[in-house]
C-alpha cells in the first residue's frame, strides 16, 4: 500500500515542557487509526502537527511525499481536518461556510459539492441557516462536510463525537467507515471506541507525549482497550522524561 503519512521522530515543545517526544507514525492508503490516551497524552498536538497546523519541534513529516513545510497549501490540498473548535463562520449560513471554502480550495462545480456533503451529514434542511443558532452537534456535522468537501486523501479528526447524540455518532461512524472503505486514509481521537474499533486497522496509545503502544485494533473490544489505558497509565505512573 501507498503510504499517506509518515512521521519519525516527532516532538513538539512549549517552553520547557514537551508535549510530544519522538513519535513514530505510518499511515497507508485506506488504512485507519485510533489515536487513544488519557487527556493531557498529547492527541490533540500530535493531529495539530500533523495538520500542518503547528510546527514540529524536531521530526519529520510527509504526507502523500510531500514536506509541509516546504509547501503547507500543496500538502493541506490532500487533508481533510476536523479539530475540537469548529472554527466555522457564525454569520454565514451552512452552504455560505462550504461554499467559501470550495472557493479557497479552487474547486469547480461547487453547488453540487456543497449540496452533496450537506445531505451526507443530514444538514440539507438546514443549508440557509446561519451556523450561529446551530447546536454543538449540528456543528460537528457541518465541520465533517466541510472536510470531506475537497474529497481528500486523508482525514485527521479530533473528538468528532463531540456534541453528538446517539443516531448522529452511529452516523457519522458509517460515514468515516465508508470513508475508509473508499480508500481515504484516516486518523482519529477518540473515546468512542465502540464506533471505531470495528473498522480501525491499529491503535496508538499516547502517553506524556511518548507513543507506548501501537497494536491491532481486534486486540480487545472497547472494554478491554479501556482498561488496557488504565493499566498503561499505572505502569507509567512516575514522571519521566517529559519536563525539562
Amino acid at each position: 500500500m501507498k503510504g499517506v503519512l509518515e512521521a519519525t521522530k516527532l516532538s513538539r515543545r512549549y517552553g520547557r515542557f514537551w508535549a510530544l517526544r519522538d513519535v513514530d507514525l505510518e499511515l497507508k492508503a485506506g488504512e485507519a487509526v485510533a489515536l487513544l490516551g488519557a487527556n493531557g497524552a498529547g492527541k490533540s498536538t500530535l493531529l495539530t502537527t500533523l495538520a500542518t497546523l503547528a510546527r514540529p519541534t524536531r521530526g519529520r513529516i510527509e504526507i502523500m511525499g510531500h514536506d509541509p513545510g516546504k509547501g503547507a497549501a500543496r500538502v493541506r490540498a490532500h487533508m481533510g481536518y476536523v479539530a475540537h473548535h469548529t472554527l466555522l463562520d457564525d454569520a454565514l449560513s451552512a452552504r455560505e461556510n462550504l461554499a467559501y471554502y470550495a472557493a479557497l480550495f479552487g474547486l469547480d462545480d461547487i453547488d453540487r459539492r456543497v449540496h452533496q456533503r450537506l445531505s451526507e451529514v443530514g444538514l440539507e434542511r438546514r443549508a440557509e441557516d446561519r451556523v450561529e443558532g446551530f447546536s454543538r452537534g449540528m456543528r460537528q456535522r457541518l465541520s465533517l462536510a466541510r472536510a470531506l468537501l475537497h474529497d481528500p486523501s486523508l482525514l485527521i479528526l479530533d473528538e468528532p463525537f463531540t456534541g453528538l447524540d446517539a443516531p448522529g455518532c452511529r452516523d457519522l461512524a458509517d460515514r468515516l467507515r465508508e470513508e475508509r472503505a473508499q480508500g481515504t486514509s484516516i486518523i482519529l481521537a477518540t473515546h468512542q471506541l465502540e464506533r471505531v474499533l470495528p473498522w480501525c486497522d491499529r491503535v496508538v496509545i499516547l502517553h506524556r507525549g511518548r507513543k507506548v503502544e501501537e497494536s491491532p485494533a481486534s486486540t480487545y473490544d472497547s472494554i478491554g482497550w479501556a482498561g488496557h489505558l488504565s493499566e498503561i497509565a499505572a505502569d507509567h505512573s512516575t514522571p519521566e522524561g517529559v519536563r525539562t
